[in-house]
C-alpha cells in the first residue's frame, strides 16, 4: 500500500472512532465511550482540571449524567491527514438537572451551546479528549 492510501485508511478509521465516541455520548452510553479510549486517556475539560485514566473519565461521566442531560447536534468531524488528530464541532442541546457547586441553581433549564472537542489517537484508541465551550454563555442561559 502506498503512503496516501495508508493515510486515507487511517483518516477513515479515526473518523469512525470519533463518530462512535460521539454516538455513544448521545446514547448516554458511558461504557461505549470508554471502549473508544486508551487506558491512560488524557481528559481536559473546559474550566477544569486534567484527568488521566479510564477510571477518572468514568467518574467524570457519572458526575455529568447527574447534573446534565445533553445531546450533540449538527456534528462535523475533521481529521488530520495522518489520522492522529481529529476535531469535532457541534451544538450542545441540554437540560441542567442538578446544581453543581459554584454554578447557578438547577431547575430543569435548557440551553443550546456551540462547542468543540479535540482528539488525539494512538493505536486505534482515543488517547486525549479536550473539550471547549463558552462557560459565560452557558451561565447566562441557565441563570436567565
Amino acid at each position: 500500500m502506498n503512503e496516501p492510501s495508508v493515510q486515507s485508511s487511517q483518516r477513515q478509521e479515526t473518523a469512525k472512532l470519533v463518530r462512535a465516541y460521539l454516538e455513544a455520548f448521545n446514547a448516554a452510553d458511558s461504557d461505549g465511550m470508554l471502549a473508544c479510549l486508551s487506558d491512560n486517556v488524557i481528559h481536559d475539560v473546559n474550566q477544569g482540571e486534567r484527568r488521566i485514566g479510564l477510571e477518572k473519565f468514568k467518574a467524570f461521566n457519572a458526575r455529568m449524567a447527574h447534573h446534565y442531560k445533553e445531546q450533540l447536534k449538527d456534528i462535523t468531524v475533521m481529521v488530520s491527514r495522518d489520522g492522529q488528530r481529529a476535531a469535532a464541532e457541534f451544538n450542545v442541546e441540554g437540560t441542567y438537572l442538578n446544581a453543581e457547586e459554584g454554578l447557578p441553581e438547577a431547575n430543569g433549564q435548557t440551553y443550546k451551546l456551540p462547542a468543540g472537542t479535540f482528539f488525539a489517537v494512538e493505536g486505534g484508541k482515543i488517547c486525549r479528549v479536550t473539550t471547549y465551550y463558552n462557560l459565560t454563555d452557558w451561565i447566562t442561559q441557565v441563570a436567565a
